[in-house]
C-alpha cells in the first residue's frame, strides 16, 4: 500500500529523521553512559571521603535527569513521528516484527525513568548503600534499552538469511531471534557501549567547568581528570570494533566505503566515506582539546571549552550516524524493502500492473488527470523519501541544465535497474508501467530552474 507522502520542503522527510535523531543519540547514549558513571563517581566518593565530590555529583545528577527524562523522552517520542511520516512503509514493518522487542524495551525505560528521579531525589535522605543500588538499577535499565534497540536498527541495515527467507510468508515472528541478533548485532552493541562511556566524561567536564578553578584547583582538576579517563577505552577499542562492524557487512554495502577509499587521492569520496572522515577528525581534535585544554589546564577551562567538545561530539554522532544510514543504500531494510518503501518482491508486480494502480489515496477519477499531475504523484512516492524539489538534494539542482533526453535517460536507467548502472549502488529502482515513466518524466522537466533572462 502506498501511503501519502509526507513533503517537507528544504529540509525533507530523511533531514527531519536526521536532525532529531542525532540530537536524540547525544541524550540517550549520555543517559546509558551517564547512569553508569554517577554510580561509579559516588562510590569513589563515599570510599574517600570526599564531601566535595559528593556536592558535585549532586549537581550532576540533577543536570542528568533534566537532560535524559525531559529532552531524551520528548525527542524520543519526536523519533517515532518523524519515521512514521516519512517512511510509514518500514515503520510499519519494523513494529510488525518487533513489537514484542519494543515492549520489553519499554519496561526497561520505565524502570530507567523511575530509578532517575529516585536517585536523584532521595539524594542524602537515604543510605547511602541503598542510595547507589538505586544508580546501579538505574545504569543496568539503561543499558537493556540499549541492548533492545540495537537489535532493531541493526536488523535494518543487516536483517540477516534466516529472516529474508521467511519475509512476506506471514512466518517472521518464528525467526524473531535470529532477526534481532543479526550479524551487525554485537559489533554495534559495543560500539554503541563504548561511545555511551566517553559521552558520559564528556558530558561530566560540561558540570566540571563550572567549578571555580580558582576558589577549588585541586577539586577540579581531579573531576576533570577522572572524567576524561571515560574517553580512552572509546578511542582505543573503537577503530578495532569497527573493522569488525564492516567485516559483518555484505560485500554489497561495504563497496559504498571502499569506493571513497580507492579515490582518496583524487580526492574522491563517496558520501559513506566522507561521514567516516569526518568522525576521525572530529573524534581526533576531541582527544585533543580534551587532554590539552582540559586536563592540562583544568583551571582556566571554562563552559565555552565545555561546550566546544560537545559540540564536536555532536558532529562526530552525527557523521556516524549519517555513515550507518548510508551504507543501507539503497534499501532501508537490507535485501528487503527499498528506502522508498518498495519492497524487493513487488517490482514485478508494480512493472506489469502499474505502480498508481495500487494507490488508494490518489483521486478515483483520474480522467481529469495531466501527465504532470500523475507524474507529481510517482514523484512523491518514490523519489519524496531522499529527494525535495528545491532544497536537500533538489531536484532542480540535479536536472539543472537537463535537457528532456537526459532526464528520459535517467529515468530508464532507474527504471531498466541493471546490474552494470552507475546508481543501482545509491538509488532505487523507479517502478512502473511506462506510461507512469513517462508522466514522470513530465513532471521533472518542469521542476529544473529556468535561467534568468
Amino acid at each position: 500500500m502506498n501511503y501519502p507522502f509526507w513533503d517537507v520542503p528544504v529540509l525533507s522527510g530523511g533531514g527531519v529523521i536526521g536532525l532529531i535523531a542525532v540530537y536524540h543519540l547525544l541524550i540517550a547514549l549520555f543517559a546509558v553512559g551517564g547512569g553508569l558513571y554517577l554510580p561509579i563517581a559516588e562510590r569513589k566518593a563515599i570510599r574517600e571521603g570526599r564531601e566535595d565530590w559528593l556536592r558535585v555529583l549532586r549537581r550532576h545528577a540533577k543536570f542528568f535527569l533534566v537532560l535524559t527524562a525531559a529532552f531524551g523522552t520528548t525527542s524520543g517520542v519526536g523519533i517515532w513521528f518523524a519515521i512514521g511520516l516519512a517512511n510509514p512503509e518500514a515503520t510499519s514493518t519494523l513494529i510488525h516484527n518487533f513489537v514484542f522487542g519494543w515492549a520489553i524495551e519499554y519496561v526497561f525505560f520505565i524502570v530507567e525513568l523511575t530509578m532517575a528521579a529516585a536517585y536523584y531525589y532521595t539524594w542524602d535522605k537515604i543510605d547511602r548503600g541503598l542510595h547507589l543500588k538505586i544508580g546501579y538499577i538505574y545504569a543496568a535499565s539503561s543499558f537493556l534499552t540499549l541492548v533492545i534497540i540495537n537489535g532493531i536498527l541493526t536488523f535494518m541495515l543487516t536483517p540477516g538469511e534466516t529472516w529474508l527467507s521467511v519475509a512476506g510468508s506471514g512466518n517472521e515472528a518464528s525467526v524473531f531471534w535470529y532477526a534481532f541478533f543479526n550479524p551487525t548485532y554485537f559489533p554495534s552493541l559495543v560500539i554503541r557501549t563504548l561511545i555511551a562511556w566517553s559521552l558520559a566524561g564528556i558530558w561530566a567536564l560540561v558540570t566540571a567547568s563550572r567549578i571555580d578553578g580558582f576558589a577549588y584547583p585541586g577539586l577540579k582538576k581531579q573531576i576533570i581528570s577522572w572524567s576524561a579517563k571515560w574517553l580512552i577505552p572509546a578511542f582505543v577499542l573503537v577503530p578495532f570494533c569497527f573493522l569488525w562492524y564492516l567485516a559483518m557487512v555484505p560485500e554489497s554495502n561495504r563497496q559504498l566505503l571502499d569506493l571513497g577509499i580507492s579515490t582518496i587521492g583524487q580526492g574522491t569520496f563517496t558520501q559513506v566515506t566522507r561521514s567516516a572522515l569526518i568522525t576521525v577528525m572530529t573524534s581526533a581534535t576531541i582527544i585533543a582539546l580534551v587532554y590539552f585544554v582540559a586536563v592540562r589546564n583544568s583551571r582556566s577551562f571554562n563552559l565555552g571549552w565545555a561546550i566546544s567538545i560537545l559540540l564536536l561530539a555532536l558532529a562526530a554522532t552525527g557523521a556516524t550516524e549519517q555513515a550507518r544510514e548510508m551504507l543501507r543504500k539503497p534499501y532501508v531494510i537490507g535485501d528487503f524493502m527499498y528506502s522508498n518503501g518498495v519492497r524487493k518482491y513487488e517490482v514485478a508486480k508494480f512493472n506489469s500492473e502499474g505502480y498508481l494502480a495500487h494507490s488508494i489515496w490518489k483521486s478515483k477519477d483520474t480522467s481529469s488527470m495531466t501527465d504532470v499531475d500523475r507524474g507529481e504523484l510517482m514523484f512523491r512516492g518514490q523519489c519524496g523519501a531522499c529527494h525535495t524539489q528545491t532544497g536537500y538534494r533538489g531536484m532542480s539542482v540535479l536536472l539543472k541544465d537537463r535537457d528532456e533526453r537526459s532526464i528520459e535517460n535517467i529515468v530508464g536507467m532507474l527504471h531498466a535497474y541493471n546490474d552494470d548502472s552507475p546508481y543501482r549502488k545509491y538509488m532505487p529502482p523507479l517502478v512502473g508501467k511506462d506510461d507512469e515513466m513517462k508522466a514522470l518524466v513530465a513532471y521533472l522537466k518542469t521542476l529544473p530552474a529556468k535561467p534568468a533572462k
